[in-house]
Order: C-alpha cells, then structure tokens, then sequence
C-alpha cells in the first residue's frame, strides 16, 4: 500500500515537472498546474507516512502558487508543510513555517485565517515551550486586535496572561490582564471583567503590590454591576485581611469557591498567596508571636478597616 502511494507520488511529480516545461509554442511554466500536482503528491506521500518527502512537496506547491500570485493558497500549503513537520517531531521548524504561513495570509487580506493559524501553532508548542506559545497567542491575538475582532482578541490575550502567570513573569501578566479587561469593558462583557479583576488583584498581590491590586479595585467600581457583587466584596475581604495581616481572612477568601474554582494558573496564585510578615495576624504589642488562631483583633488604625467601600 504504501509503496503503491509512494509510487503515485512521483507519478504526480513528473506530471508537475513537465507543466513547467517551456517550448517555442508554450512560453510560460504552467504553474497553477505544477502546484496541483505537488500538491497531490505530498498527500500521497502523506499517505505512505513519508513526512519529510511530503514537507517537500507542500513547499514545492506552495512556490508555484506565489509564482502564480496565489497567496492564500501558497500560505495553506505552508501550513500543511508545518503540520508534516509536527509529524516528524521537529516542532520550532513548524512552527516557523506556520507563523511564515500567517503573514502571508494577512498578506493575501485574510487576516482571520491568519490569527487563526497562529492559535493552533500556539496550542501545539504550549507542552514544550510556553514562552513561545505566549508569543503566538499575543501576535494571533493583535491580529484580531486590528480587525476590531475585540472578543477573540480577548480570548486569545487570556491564553497568553495565563502562560505568563505559570512563567512566573507576573508584570508582563499584569498588563496582559490589563489589556484583556478593557477589551471585555469595550465589549459590554462586564461579568468577565470582575473575574479580570480579581485575576489582576491575586498577580498584583504576589508582586507585593498592594496599591496596584487596590487600584484595580477601585477602578473597576465604574463598571456596571460591580459594586455590591460577590466578586467585589471577596475582593474587599481579601485586600483587607491582606493589609491587616489576617492570615484567617485571607486564607477564608482565596480558598472560597469564586477563587478556588478559577482557571488552574489564578486557583494556584489564590491558595498560594501568603499575607506580608511572614503569614502572621497582626497582634496587640503584648500578645506572642506565635500562631494566629485566635488572635486579637488589631489595635492600629488601618485606612481599610471594615472594607473598601
């Protein structure tokens, strides 16, 4: 069987290379037809499980379509000659040929196709390198951007802020969150922004960044329906025990459901986020400096005390 297709194959092959054949009556190579045929030799090479002579013939394809000026389809065998390059294991290789196959497609005045392209490159070099991944899900994401496309711009923006909390690179994922919030605001999508909200809040918390994380707060109180919402009050209830130190208060909020039940990369930052000073409720200047069970509540004057709002 396979032979038969690897046979087939080069049938298709010589096919092609007589389309490109010039004479004194056929002045220009037939590329339109040379690429058909490639193109069919690269799915029988396919068939038979020949990868790399399959990536071949999907590159040969995809250079007579833009010696014909067929761009869109130029770019698609690009993409098919990425996905026989997945095939072989070689994935940076793929993914070059189909982020080369995207901006040909934004070339070619397809620009959907094109983010569209990038988000599955993105889905398949997320399990063995997520800060490539980020990158294709941000350029896929401005793609969308441009074209006013602002809930897939969103989604996509989403992926990349998610990645970049598990990379840990918490200012880059901080103003990624930033940037999907005020897309879903632009959108009237408002119950997504409280959950944008607090995403922001738990990264400004791990930067130990209490004035940003109370910022976010406090600005999002302009968004319809916000004030006086679950998320609002579990976000009063975390920046005041985070200020005043109460483990209790913390821990009770970030293992709520509304927090625990995030996507995994916030539900991680929510049970790991420890209150500054080593994790102790704040104690009266005679009580020990042990633990924080039933603690007294703290004597100073705190700006939160009793909430945000």
């Amino acid at each position: 069987m396979a032979a038969q297709k690897i046979n087939e194959a080069h049938e298709h092959i010589a096919k092609a290379e007589k389309c490109l054949k010039t004479s004194l009556t056929k002045w220009k190579p037939d590329y339109d037809s040379a690429a058909s045929e490639y193109a069919k030799a690269a799915v029988a090479f396919k068939n038979a499980k020949q990868f790399e002579q399959a990536k071949d013939a999907y590159l040969k394809e995809a250079e007579y379509h833009t010696e014909n000026k067929a761009l869109f389809h130029a770019a698609k065998a690009l993409e098919q000659a990425g996905m026989m390059l997945k095939d072989m294991k070689k994935m940076n290789e793929a993914i070059q040929y189909i982020e080369k196959a995207s901006m040909m497609y934004v070339e070619n005045g397809t620009p959907d196709t094109a983010a569209m392209a990038l988000d599955r490159a993105g889905k398949l070099i997320e399990p063995m390198n997520v800060e490539k991944a980020v990158d294709l899900y941000q350029k896929a994401a401005s793609v969308f951007e441009n074209e006013d496309r602002l809930r897939q711009a969103a989604e996509l923006l989403g992926k990349a802020s998610r990645l970049l909390v598990r990379l840990r690179r918490l200012d880059e994922a901080a103003a990624s969150i930033q940037k999907e919030k005020n897309m879903y605001k632009e959108i009237e999508n408002y119950p997504t922004c409280f959950k944008k909200t607090i995403a922001q809040v738990l990264v400004h918390l791990h930067r130990s960044d209490f004035v940003a994380a109370d910022k976010c707060v406090r600005e999002s109180y302009s968004i319809p329906g916000f004030s006086g919402s679950e998320d609002c009050i579990a976000l009063e209830q975390l920046l005041q025990g985070y200020d005043e130190q109460d483990e209790d208060q913390v821990y009770r909020v970030c293992n709520s459901p509304l927090l625990k039940y995030m996507d995994n990369d916030y539900a991680k930052l929510a049970v790991t986020l420890k209150v500054p000073g080593g994790g102790k409720k704040k104690k009266s200047p005679t009580a020990p400096q042990g633990g924080s069970g039933g603690a007294q509540p703290a004597e100073e004057d705190d700006d939160y005390e009793g909430g945000l709002c």
